[in-house]
């Protein structure tokens, strides 16, 4: 019961859900228990400590009934210390002989025990891909003694007097082989789906986000989402650990004189941490477009944790476009920021200027500022002195760039002028590098 369990905590590990140590040795307890005959009640049990999220939740309910009718299989064919074979159930000294009996039973539940044992055998809970599909199925086949018959069929070919037999070992080759497959694509949803899943999005997270191919792109909005979330999570986490701070121990002796010093009353050392205010300047020119989707993506997903964030979107003219991001669907609001911002030949210059005339008052000393772009503005005036003032008014000014560092300053880039007053600048190509770039940011105000 315990190997089963173990098992199954690690098959929703791998399909996501955030199962603790503390967690399974709750659910070793519930299990012994409740038993293991009733399943609905291990199910509702298992739910109650293991899954914590609604997420969970459904990870759960998705893997329980596949999980444990095959370990129920597997369970069922393990040897027992009393039990003696029946006389007629001895098993057949000849492997092939043995083969070609389990694939004539007419009782199917024998046929899931010996599929079930031969997986166990050959390890098929440690499939991760597909393509591995054959290869545990050929190993299960093995275990069942299909060497043997197949080495019969070779010798039986060339007998005149032996179709039938070959044709009974050809049919039973194929019947064991589906009923294995069965058993290994079982396993597979199970164990390896999930983990095939999460290859792929670590494989598209750190794609370069201008080689990204449609079905990459629906992966990765997913992949961000929960980006997203991991990031919110992890702030909040930052932001619980951080409200006490220090105790304050000369405070303290202080506050509690009159209880001889017995400290009924603790102060706590308070450090005043400013909240999250960012403003993402956004190029939104041909080359640089797909990155800014991701990063509005983010930003979007983040709102309801970032209380304060203003974004602005241009080519040349600046445009807000945070009422967009808020009130829309993102895509929809995605291609009305590209429709009405994406216009016209970039110009860093003109870009700042309209947010000095126009924006100035959302960036303050709290402020962290945003900039993704590539730098080139088309050989026009940069604006240095603007930009200056702008991370004189900051608290920080963090430079993404889509392009490497060796290509910065070159032709029309202007971003090694720009380069001494960010606080930062750095080139991001991935959603792994803006995942990176934004736990930075939100570490500043922790």
């Amino acid at each position: 019961m315990e190997r089963i369990l173990t098992a199954y905590v690690r098959a929703l590990r791998a399909a996501g859900a955030a199962v603790s140590s503390a967690e399974a040795i709750d659910a070793a307890r519930a299990m012994a228990l409740v038993g293991y005959a009733d399943r609905t009640r291990l199910k509702d049990s298992l739910g109650v400590v293991l899954a914590k999220t609604e997420d969970d939740k459904q990870v759960h309910a998705a893997l329980f009934e596949l999980f444990f009718s095959q370990a129920e299989a597997a369970a069922s064919g393990q040897p027992q210390p009393s039990a003696r074979p029946a006389p007629d159930a001895t098993p057949s000294s000849d492997p092939a002989d043995a083969f070609m009996a389990l694939a004539g039973q007419a009782d199917a539940g024998q046929i899931a025990v010996a599929m079930a044992r031969a997986g166990a055998a050959v390890g098929i809970q440690e499939i991760r891909f597909a393509t591995q599909t054959a290869y545990y199925v050929r190993r299960m086949l093995e275990q069942l003694g299909v060497d043997a018959a197949e080495q019969r069929l070779l010798a039986r070919m060339g007998q005149a007097d032996a179709p039938a037999e070959v044709q009974a070992i050809v049919d039973a080759r194929s019947t064991l082989a589906r009923h294995a497959r069965a058993q290994v694509d079982q396993s597979f949803a199970v164990f390896g789906r999930n983990a095939t899943e999460n290859f792929m999005n670590e494989v598209v997270a750190e794609r370069a986000m201008g080689q990204l191919s449609g079905a990459d792109m629906a992966r990765m909005k997913q992949i961000v989402a929960r980006m997203a979330k991991r990031l919110a999570e992890r702030h909040a986490r930052r932001q619980r650990v951080r409200q006490h701070g220090k105790l304050d121990l000369r405070r303290t002796l202080r506050a509690n004189a009159g209880h001889d010093g017995v400290p009924f009353d603790l102060v706590w050392k308070t450090k005043h941490h400013d909240k999250p205010k960012i403003v993402a300047i956004c190029d939104v020119s041909g080359s640089v477009a797909p990155y800014v989707q991701f990063l509005l993506l983010f930003l979007h997903a983040l709102k309801d944790h970032v209380a304060d964030l203003d974004a602005f979107a241009f080519s040349a003219e600046l445009h807000e476009v945070s009422p967009e991001l808020e009130s829309m669907p993102f895509e929809q609001a995605f291609e009305h920021i590209l429709r009405v911002a994406g216009g016209g030949g970039t110009d860093y210059g003109v870009a700042l200027a309209d947010l000095q005339s126009q924006h100035w008052d959302v960036i303050d000393r709290r402020t962290t500022v945003l900039v993704l772009g590539d730098g080139r503005s088309n050989n026009a005036d940069p604006r240095i002195d603007i930009f200056q003032a702008m991370a004189d008014r900051a608290k920080r000014l963090v430079w993404l760039c889509p392009e490497p560092p060796g290509r910065w300053g070159t032709g029309d880039s202007c971003l090694l002028q720009y380069q001494p007053h960010c606080t930062s600048m750095s080139h991001c190509s991935s959603a792994v590098d803006l995942e990176r770039a934004l736990d930075e940011m939100l570490m500043a105000y922790a």
